[in-house]
């Protein structure tokens, strides 16, 4: 725990403490770390799940808030409000652009990892989530309470529940119930003013831009109810290779065409890349909501090209195949679902993009030779269609419903540390730019579209204290949320005219709104 007799002897350190305990109801100074404690790095570092951001040149916080009780969410506001420090929100620490724990500006850090406390309500099939959960826990204690009942997140273990959600979530149950935040039933948030608001209190408006428009523009949000979902006792998952030189080529483009019009029960995501033999090998994984001989009869009718057996599939538990698409060994525990730091952390950078139209064969295997070239980038294509093109894009302030085939993941990651860092990183993030220019002519256009959790400074960033926030923020602002845009400006500007909650990324205010 952080020691407060640490930061007595620095009067800055001092100044902060004070206003911090005043303004909390209950007690808060364990709960805070100044650089001298002895726990301050070890905190700060825990959740970086960016390398990038972990090095000496990175800026830190003047001081971390790991808040146990929202009193200390309360506090931390009202604090840097009085201050006039920046506020930065971390749950997980998967923002690959390290917005949530990094800033230009002098800035605390408010980290949710303590409050992570999840309440399953079996009969009402719902559940009560804190932001600092990570979705392994929450899976986890979902399995825990109920077999058929599961939730349509990510695929990654280890990602923060509040990031996740308030950006829109989308995971490998979407094309049967959609996103995360098609399936947000209520939450509770702290807004600029120190408020604590649940759904009816915060009023539609702002219910709707958090589920979606990226919950750290309006608020601290410190906690989501979310409807569960049925899942049958027993689901199919396969993972198949398939190289330039055994057709990918012609399976991908059939994959195309069918992806977003197969059974909603079924979910074919390809990951694409080789930077090991010079050539391109395309990994289909899969989970579909069923049991392996209604699959077998799909496949055979729906996608033959693949060549899928059923010596490729693997029928388990819902709960299971989150281990098997997060890279598990068979028969891990899934205890490890609570572990928050499984694996070592990388160097890298994500980009997105959406596909409207089918690639022409003739366009993959041009891209194909292009990935090649650079080697490193990775590309991940994610289906489309069943639920996803059933609800409206003006449902939530994500927009990319009905109209998109699929998702693009560009993705690169690096090991090189030491002097050999920033040569590679150089490198790295050149490649994965090129790859993303040459790609401009395959994918949505006015705008070119992104997925707001795949954060990428790369496509615009609004300046603090800027008298053209708001047409800077357009910039980035279209193609995350297109259409919807401007109504989450709107409740930006109702809600935090000060703009108080400000990163690079934000959602802005109308212009001439900004007190600074």
């Amino acid at each position: 725990m952080a020691s407060p007799s640490s930061s007595a002897a620095d009067p800055a350190q001092h100044k902060y403490l004070q206003c911090l305990t005043n303004h909390s109801s209950t007690p808060i100074s364990q709960a805070i770390y100044f650089p001298t404690d002895p726990l301050y790095t070890s905190t700060l570092e825990s959740n970086i799940r960016n390398l990038v951001y972990a090095s000496d040149s990175t800026p830190r916080p003047l001081f971390i808030v790991a808040a146990t009780h929202v009193s200390h969410i309360q506090s931390t506001i009202l604090c840097c409000k009085a201050h006039g420090l920046q506020l930065r929100i971390r749950s997980g620490g998967h923002d690959f652009d390290g917005l949530s724990y990094v800033s230009p500006s002098p800035f605390v850090l408010l980290d949710l990892f303590n409050l992570r406390s999840v309440t399953i309500d079996v009969e009402s099939e719902t559940a009560w989530v804190n932001s600092g959960a990570t979705l392994g826990e929450l899976y986890h204690e979902i399995a825990g309470n109920i077999k058929i009942l599961g939730f349509p997140g990510g695929v990654c273990p280890t990602v923060g529940v509040g990031g996740f959600l308030s950006g829109g979530g989308y995971g490998n149950l979407m094309r049967k119930h959609g996103l995360s935040v098609d399936n947000v039933v209520d939450a509770i948030i702290v807004d600029s003013d120190g408020r604590v608001l649940d759904r009816e209190a915060m009023g539609e408006d702002l219910f709707w831009a958090i589920n979606g428009g990226g919950g750290a523009s309006f608020g601290v949000i410190v906690s989501w109810k979310i409807r569960l979902v049925p899942v049958p006792e027993t689901v199919t998952v396969f993972r198949v290779e398939r190289t330039l030189e055994q057709g990918a080529s012609d399976v991908v483009h059939k994959w195309q065409l069918i992806a977003d019009k197969l059974h909603e029960d079924l979910f074919i995501r390809i990951t694409s890349g080789d930077e090991e033999k010079f050539t391109i090998k395309a990994k289909f994984n899969a989970l579909f909501l069923g049991k392996t001989e209604r699959l077998m009869g799909l496949m055979d009718h729906e996608f033959p090209e693949l060549g899928l057996s059923p010596a490729d599939c693997l029928e388990m538990s819902w709960i299971e195949s989150v281990l098997f698409w997060s890279n598990y060994p068979p028969e891990t525990s899934t205890e490890v679902l609570r572990d928050r730091h499984p694996k070592p952390e990388k160097f890298v950078k994500k980009k997105s993009d959406y596909v409207q139209e089918p690639i022409s064969k003739e366009g993959l295997e041009a891209m194909w030779d292009k990935m090649i070239q650079l080697r490193k980038p990775i590309l991940t294509f994610n289906p489309y269609g069943g639920r996803m093109g059933q609800i409206s894009e003006k449902d939530t302030p994500f927009p990319h419903r009905a109209g998109n085939l699929y998702k693009i993941q560009y993705s690169v990651t690096w090991k090189e540390e030491g002097t050999e860092a920033r040569q590679a990183e150089e490198k790295y993030l050149g490649d994965i730019r090129r790859m993303y220019s040459y790609m401009t002519p395959f994918v949505s256009k006015n705008p070119r579209r992104a997925y707001m959790n795949y954060r990428d400074l790369d496509i615009g960033t609004v300046k603090r204290g800027s008298k053209n926030s708001y047409a800077e923020g357009k910039v980035y602002g279209d193609k995350y949320f297109d259409g919807n845009f401007e109504r989450l400006v709107k409740v930006k500007t109702a809600v935090d005219p000060n703009y108080f909650f400000w990163n690079e990324q934000s959602v802005p205010v109308l212009p001439g709104k900004v007190e600074l």
